[in-house]
């Protein structure tokens, strides 16, 4: 690329301070973000629908003119705002409604044209439009971005519009676009008939038609998954010359473990311990991912391999991301190998977190360096440099997407080439998983516990709250417990929302005043947190309120009620993670969104969450909402954002992988001429495996 395109987006004409604010909020922060700031979706305005036409059921786009609405319309409702417009076209009279949104008011003024996207339902008997997208026209609207044409719809924030983000996009692409070099080898590109990166990118915003538009697609996409795989390919090139810990297989000692455990091991858990054992048993280093969905056992397996360890005179450590969860794993694995003993003394399992006190830390520093502990469970703790092991073969890195590269990194330099196994609770389907985690192998536990019983999930408005409360009653009369999550710890100013701290005194003093309520978040001292989740783990808390500091790792069997207040606030894999604390017992688990949010991601968001209890899929939905690069978090993993969704089109990855391991085994180094952009890019989006091109 002759031109920086890292430069600042503020230097952009058309945009001045407040709207780079909005734009940061977007992801969009140099002039690149701005050209693979790609749509959502497209509108066909070259062939819009009559409303004569429209079929129910389906989503369609209409052009009509605004007659008005009838301010009457617009009332309470069930605790529902809802606001009414009635718009014409030559072939009939549509009317539309929006839920909660009485401002649009101000836009929709009659005699204006309108172009409106939304689903088609019968609504006493006839047809209407709910929740529609729309964009008002005038004559400056009616130009070749906004009319007549295949017009691309982006995902927006308040105070941005479609026609605006069109235009400053256009601007972009004309003034950067005649800049591009083209990355991809000229061979590689003709053998499989990609578009070049110019071309790609001018139709992927304003595709000259549907084919063209697929084209650029299949280029964008092979491009994206070509340079992944090529530099997992160099970091496989140089890990192929490494050697690490040959673990010795002690079945007795192994077996032993296993009788111990208060419950059968699934035939997945089963499969993932031979992948393991094979792994720690072969002098590579592991660098296994363990995926499955919220309670499916991955902690045990992870344990498994830590006695793998202990059995042959190792440490292990244990990351995971909040010290919630540390307490609970700690507590959990302390419990599991209580009794157990090797080489004459029992297992000894140790909790750091940078919560402790300083004689607290340095007691566990010198019981780690001496070899005293078997087991280190932490935070970030564990990365600190005072921290030293004596013989640390094995690392646990759980939720692996709440943790920087640099910090895993960090940990594995805490010894010689130690076993890597990282766990994650956000599933996706095992083909992509190969591809997108090339550089790791695979294990999938894809059942759930003998006994477990699915979460029946509920999406209820403000009008149902007392219903709510009495739900919870019945539960707790029942003798069962409950949470109650929010989003927030503490009023805001600018959030209308519920914040935990006030409704938690609110619910313990007025609604559940009969109750034991109990009230957690991540302001609070360690040991208070661990003294509030130990009391509700014990039965002597009926109701915990709480954030989202019990999102991963809280195992209580007995709750079996989760209501989340203000739901559309979270994303959907956060949804499930949460309502992953519940359904762990033998009771009937029930969980129960509380949101006014229909429409937009939100309502999708809200819709997966009753409709799917699948983490896979739930997974797969919220890869199509979010995109590939928030999902995958790839700013985390120290890769670059991925920019287009890959499910569907597995095909183009597997082609981009082939072709990147060719190119590897014939100029390993990248040093041919012809490579020389490639091996730039690499080393602009793929800061850390720079040094793997030197090797």
């Amino acid at each position: 690329m002759v031109k920086d395109l890292t430069t600042d987006i503020r230097y952009l004409k058309g945009i001045g301070p407040k709207r780079v604010k909005l734009f940061n909020s977007l992801g969009v922060h140099s002039i690149e973000d701005f050209l693979y700031y790609f749509p959502r979706r497209y509108e066909d305005r070259t062939k819009l629908t009559d409303i004569a036409k429209l079929k129910i059921g389906e989503y369609q786009t209409i052009e009509a003119k605004i007659l008005g609405f009838d301010e009457s319309s617009a009332f309470r409702r069930r605790f529902l705002n809802i606001f009414e417009v009635v718009v014409e076209d030559s072939s009939g009279r549509l009317p539309c409604v929006w839920f909660n949104q009485p401002y649009l008011k101000q836009y929709f003024k009659p005699g204006k044209e309108v172009v409106l996207y939304g689903k088609i339902d019968l609504h006493r008997g006839c047809l209407q439009m709910q929740n529609a997208e729309y964009e008002i026209l005038d004559s400056e609207s009616k130009d070749n971005l906004n009319y007549g044409r295949i017009v691309p719809i982006y995902s927006l924030v308040e105070r941005l519009s479609q026609r605006m983000l069109r235009r400053i996009i256009k601007g972009c692409l004309d003034e950067n676009l005649p800049e591009f070099c083209d990355i991809l080898p000229y061979n590689i590109r003709q053998c499989h008939h990609l578009l070049n990166i110019a071309s790609s990118i001018l139709n992927m915003h304003f595709p000259k038609d549907i084919p063209t538009q697929e084209s650029a697609y299949k280029r964008i996409l092979f491009e994206e998954y070509f340079l992944l795989q090529l530099s997992f390919g160099l970091k496989r090139l140089k890990a192929d010359k490494i050697r690490g810990i040959n673990h010795k297989i002690n079945e007795d000692f192994l077996n032993e473990f296993e009788k111990g455990l208060p419950f059968e091991l699934t035939s997945s858990q089963m499969q993932v311990i031979q992948e393991l054992k094979g792994d720690m048993a072969s002098l590579k280093p592991m660098h296994r991912l363990l995926q499955g969905d919220v309670g499916s056992g991955k902690t045990i397996v992870a344990l498994y391999g830590c006695m793998l360890a202990v059995s042959n005179g190792y440490q292990s450590a244990f990351m995971v991301p909040t010290e919630l969860l540390a307490w609970q794993h700690c507590h959990s694995l302390r419990s599991q190998v209580s009794g157990l003993r090797f080489s004459g003394r029992a297992i000894n399992v140790a909790l750091l977190t940078s919560s402790l006190n300083k004689k607290e830390r340095e007691k566990i520093y010198k019981d780690v360096k001496s070899g005293k502990v078997d087991i280190l469970v932490g935070t970030h703790a564990l990365i600190e440099e005072h921290l030293e092991f004596k013989n640390l073969s094995l690392v646990v890195i759980d939720e692996q997407h709440k943790f920087g590269v640099h910090q895993r990194l960090r940990l594995l330099t805490k010894t010689v080439n130690p076993d890597c196994l990282i766990m994650t609770a956000t599933p996706i389907p095992r083909t992509l998983a190969m591809t997108i985690y090339a550089d790791l192998d695979i294990s999938t536990i894809d059942e759930l516990p003998k006994g477990r019983l699915p979460v029946v999930t509920y999406l209820v408005d403000e009008s149902r709250r007392q219903w709510v409360y009495d739900f919870i009653k019945e539960n707790l009369q029942a003798g069962r417990q409950a949470y109650i999550v929010y989003p927030i710890i503490e009023e805001s100013k600018t959030l209308d929302l519920k914040a935990a701290s006030i409704m938690y005194e609110d619910l313990k003093k007025n609604v559940f005043n009969k109750y034991r309520v109990g009230l957690v978040h991540g302001r609070l001292k360690q040991k208070e947190r661990s003294n509030i989740m130990q009391s509700f783990k014990d039965g002597k808390v009926d109701i915990l309120v709480s954030t989202v500091v019990i999102e991963v790792g809280i195992d209580v069997s007995n709750a079996s009620v989760m209501v989340i207040e203000h739901a559309q606030r979270f994303g959907l894999s956060q949804l499930h993670q949460l309502r992953g604390r519940i359904g762990r017992g033998k009771y009937q688990s029930h969980c129960i969104l509380i949101s006014d949010a229909v429409t937009g991601d939100a309502g999708e968001r809200l819709q997966a969450m009753v409709s799917l209890s699948d983490g896979f899929k739930i997974a797969e939905r919220d890869l199509e909402i979010r995109g590939p690069g928030e999902f995958f978090g790839v700013r985390q993993h120290g890769m670059p954002e991925l920019r287009v969704n890959p499910l569907g089109n597995l095909e183009v990855i597997n082609i981009a992988k082939q072709e990147a391991k060719r190119l590897l085994e014939k100029d390993p180094s990248l040093s041919l001429r012809q490579n020389q952009g490639l091996k730039y890019t690499l080393s602009v989006r793929f800061p850390d495996y720079e040094k793997l091109m030197a090797a």
